[in-house]
């Protein structure tokens, strides 16, 4: 039988560290991608290295199945994306009732450059930690837009692409659940001590649910999550 590869976009946050184990349990090979375009937050490219070394750390079998990780330079999405997580500038809602960390296009990019990769590397499953529930409405987030990005980049190299979504009908209690039913509290223990959400990219305070300033949307959302999930399960 012919064994079964997945490219994960791999960011060093939650969501994609828990779409790395989902992978490794639905695939017989996974390979990560990350992606540098100057974030505020260039600081969850630092824990990428960690986070992977700690899940193989886990159990062998992950060792033999994550086998290569790969970083790919887009400075230039930096230098055109006016918004706060490629400056220094305070976060808010837009009159487009957008928060101004949306960069334009972003997860478009992501996928195009991974599908590329992954031709290279005979690899045709993607996988991402997109989800619809997300606070943001982020567009690019949405299924609608990946299951479009899907055909068209599979249109594009006249190779049936797959883009996976497993978190994207979850919200943040959700994703936390999932993450204890892959690998219990050791995974959920690289989830707080590794990865890395805040937009301000502080990782200076280690709260209950994971570094960060406590107060931009991105912690928030993970600390509400955490919180609700904590709340709902007796551990």
């Amino acid at each position: 039988m012919t064994k079964k590869s997945a490219l994960v976009l791999f960011s060093g946050g939650q969501d994609s560290t828990v779409s790395l184990l989902w992978a490794c349990q639905n695939f017989d090979y996974v390979e990560t991608v990350g992606f540098n375009y100057n974030q505020r937050h260039i600081i969850e490219m630092e824990c990428r290295n960690t986070i992977l070394t700690n899940i193989k750390n886990i159990s062998k079998k992950y060792s033999d199945i994550i086998i290569q990780d790969h970083v790919i330079d887009i400075p230039s999405l930096g230098k055109i994306s006016e918004t706060s997580l490629t400056r220094d500038t305070k976060i808010y809602i837009k009159k487009n009732g957008l928060p101004n960390t949306f960069v334009p296009g972003r997860n478009l990019l992501f996928f195009n450059y991974a599908a590329a990769l992954g031709w290279r590397r005979d690899i045709f499953d993607l996988v991402g930690g997109m989800c619809d529930t997300d606070y943001s409405g982020y567009p690019d987030c949405r299924r609608d837009t990946i299951s479009s990005l899907e055909k068209t980049i599979s249109l594009g190299l006249d190779k049936q692409i797959n883009i996976h979504t497993p978190l994207m009908n979850m919200n943040k209690s959700d994703i936390w659940n999932l993450s204890y039913e892959l690998e219990g509290k050791k995974f959920q223990k690289i989830l707080i001590n590794d990865t890395h959400t805040c937009y301000i990219g502080d990782r200076s305070n280690l709260n209950d649910w994971g570094y960060g300033c406590g107060d931009c949307p991105a912690c928030i959302l993970r600390r509400d999550g955490y919180n609700e999930w904590l709340n709902s399960n007796d551990l």
